[in-house]
């Protein structure tokens, strides 16, 4: 793998991709399911922090499969179909969760909702892969990343808001998105035209040792940005403040990352040293986090180190995606994608438990400085995985 100039402009990309990117803001609009699940365990069916967790857990473990499936799926049935079962899953599963009797059934939804979970998630991320040529990759990232972020800003706001109503309307809202979300995709994107490329499938992706090592670093950066989203709403309810908070806190991140893909945060065009300048702001904003909830401030103290923290985020949620896509043939790119995003599914699985771990061990001081060290050693090692990566 060569590092080329990047092509950053939005304008010029396909049609296809603007539909596609169009259709997961409509998702997005209602993506609550991941932050407001623990706390929705503690609030409506009345489980302790370590139950919340643990359910938290089996529905990230149920994630890996899911993820997976829609790797092998995207492959071999096309990319739309694929998407579209995935999305009609999660819309069930959610509105099984909302309408749960007792907290049994309740956990019977979310392992459901989990298996869907992330069906849809390799054929979105190899579809935007298969319809741009390798010098605009980057900006496709950045074009889906920049406009889910402005989706966020409105889920936030729109999260506060029910929040205050009751928790499971967050979850019968995120249904309907997804429905729409998949009727875009249905109507919209046409039959046969999702893959340019069909390849006859290589040898599995895990023999990649790039992939390998992509995979290890992108587990250590989900694990503390899951950590980081599970944890907000119940830092917040620990520390005795409203849950509506939590929010407003993420229409705040949102803004932060449309506003930081703008900016220069790192001029290299080094992949490599653009993500090692991602995870030092993720570390710095984590820091101010700790040092937020040691002074006992109140919510407003989060509104600085969330903006710093998503600073990084700006960098990092897009880049890995197309270092990775570079790294596939046109036929195992959806395959690609799902293993490097079973990285997800372990950190959807440990976060919920690791936040409520760590708050019940040392409080919300704890929380975030052991993100903050995680970061921090992240960004260390960015050098030594780039130079391994792109070796000939």
């Amino acid at each position: 793998m060569t590092v080329k100039t990047l092509d950053t402009s939005h304008a010029s990309l396909p049609r296809e991709v603007r539909i596609l990117v169009g259709a997961r803001v409509v998702d997005r609009l209602g993506g609550f399911t991941l932050t407001f699940l623990p706390l929705l365990l503690v609030t409506a069916y009345g489980a302790s922090l370590r139950t919340a967790g643990l359910v938290g857990a089996v529905f990230g473990l149920a994630t890996i499969p899911s993820r997976l499936l829609g790797g092998r799926l995207s492959d071999r049935w096309g990319r739309r179909a694929t998407i579209v079962l995935g999305l009609a899953g999660c819309a069930v599963a959610q509105l099984a969760l909302a309408s749960a009797p007792g907290l049994a059934v309740a956990f019977a939804a979310a392992v459901a909702l989990g298996l869907c979970f992330e069906i849809y998630e390799p054929p979105s991320q190899a579809l935007l892969a298969d319809l741009t040529p390798p010098p605009q990759r980057v900006a496709a990232y950045s074009a889906l990343g920049a406009a889910i972020a402005a989706a966020g800003v409105v889920a936030g706001l729109l999260a506060a808001v029910l929040a205050g109503v009751g928790m499971r309307w967050l979850f019968v809202a995120d249904a309907v998105t997804c429905l729409a979300c998949a009727t875009m995709v249905r109507l919209l994107l046409p039959a046969g035209r999702e893959t340019r490329e069909r390849e006859r499938p290589h040898a599995s992706p895990w023999r990649d040792r790039r992939l390998r090592l992509m995979f290890g670093t992108g587990t250590g950066f989900a694990t503390t940005y899951m950590t980081i989203m599970c944890g907000l709403p119940l830092a917040l309810h620990h520390d005795g403040l409203a849950p509506g908070w939590a929010g407003g806190l993420v229409a705040v991140s949102a803004t932060t990352v449309i506003v930081g893909r703008r900016l220069p945060l790192s001029r290299h065009v080094d992949p490599f040293l653009r993500m090692r300048s991602g995870f030092t702001w993720l570390a710095g904003g984590l820091a101010l986090a700790g040092a937020a909830a040691l002074s006992g401030a109140g919510a407003w103290s989060y509104v600085a180190p969330v903006v710093v923290w998503s600073l990084g985020d700006a960098v990092l949620l897009g880049e890995p995606l197309a270092v990775v896509a570079g790294l596939a043939h046109g036929g195992d790119r959806g395959r690609y994608l799902a293993a490097y995003g079973v990285s997800w599914g372990l950190a959807t699985t440990a976060a919920p438990a690791l936040a409520t771990g760590l708050l019940v061990l040392g409080g919300t001081p704890v929380l975030w400085g052991s993100c903050a060290a995680g970061a921090l050693l992240l960004a260390g090692v960015q050098s030594r995985v780039g130079a391994a990566v792109t070796e000939k």
